[in-house]
């Protein structure tokens, strides 16, 4: 097993195999954890919010569901989910991000370059990063689609693990954007499994 500590603020990038298990720990409560992924040996192919929404007929995938890309391939199937939570529907946290909600003009980390400077060695550039995988995200939706951030549901040691269904490039973060976190910022555990 290989254990990754993702620090507040900041990501990591990996190649996961099929068959390995993902699990990504929430270690403190109410941290959100962005996720992507591309095929090993073909970057046209990545992780699709849409297609998995399409597939699971629900934006609140959890155990049981399958992860699917752009392709309509299987890319991760979630074994387990204690938290049962997460959005696949909001882009990752980027500097515009922090300028237009947030009215911030100054330098604010953000997963999107998290994500950006972590998988470039991988050969994948910024402009092929798509929605993410919000792992312990919590986005209401009202009646009239109007979207709330509400604090994370994850407590201190809840996971959700996924597995590979192909060989795949994987970035995580500890995500970086106050609402999405209850104001508070924290850091992310990964285990790899085989």
């Amino acid at each position: 097993m290989e254990h990754r500590h993702i620090a507040r603020q900041s990501g990591t990038a990996f190649k996961l195999k099929r068959g390995q298990r993902l699990r990504v720990i929430d270690p403190l409560g109410e941290q959100v954890s962005d996720l992507i992924a591309f095929a090993e040996h073909d970057l046209e192919e990545w992780l699709s919010s849409g297609r998995t929404i399409d597939y699971a007929n629900t934006i609140y995938v959890t155990a049981g569901h399958t992860l699917y890309s752009n392709r309509s391939n299987p890319m991760f199937t979630i074994l387990e989910d204690q938290v049962g939570r997460h959005d696949f529907l909001l882009t990752p946290c980027s500097p515009e991000t922090f300028k237009i909600i947030y009215n911030n003009h100054a330098h604010h980390p953000s997963c999107f370059a998290n994500l950006a400077q972590q998988l470039a060695p991988f050969g994948i550039p910024p402009d092929r990063i798509p929605t993410t995988f919000n792992i312990f995200m919590n986005v209401k939706v009202a009646a009239d689609g109007e979207l709330t951030i509400d604090p994370p549901l994850s407590q201190a040691g809840q996971y959700i693990e996924l597995r590979a269904e192909m060989d795949l490039i994987v970035g995580v973060t500890a995500c970086s954007a106050e609402m999405s976190n209850n104001y508070s910022f924290k850091p992310i555990d990964i285990e790899i499994r085989d």
